[in-house]
């Protein structure tokens, strides 16, 4: 059986440029396009793709809105995080020797290039 992988991915500076909360409701929404087609690809592929952010959680409405009218892929959508950094925590499987917790950080606002 094959296993599938999650990512995790935040929002504001990564899917779309960043802007400041109190702009949300005003501003558009700037797609960037090289991690939008990275999520489509794993999801076409059967990866779970879970999306975070420190919006608020009253943004709910908005921010599924932006990412439907932008057509971006998700599976749960992680609201009201903090701002600092973020770890993620995972066991080994002694049977299958590998890392099983990646991290990979980019640029504010450039996107997903691979790696």
């Amino acid at each position: 059986m094959k296993k599938f992988n999650t990512y995790f991915v935040d929002i504001d500076g990564t899917i779309f440029k960043y802007r400041k909360f109190e702009t949300y409701m005003e501003s558009p929404v700037e797609v960037i396009e090289s991690t939008k087609s990275f999520l489509i690809e794993k999801k076409k592929e059967g990866h779970m793709i879970i999306l975070t952010t420190a919006r608020p959680k009253s943004m709910v409405v908005h921010t599924e809105w932006e990412l439907q009218t932008n057509d971006i892929p998700y599976d749960n959508l992680l609201m009201g995080i903090e701002r600092g950094p973020r770890y993620l925590i995972n066991d080994m499987d002694p049977n299958n020797p590998g890392e099983r917790a990646i991290g990979i950080n980019l640029e504010r606002d450039k996107g997903y290039e691979k790696i």
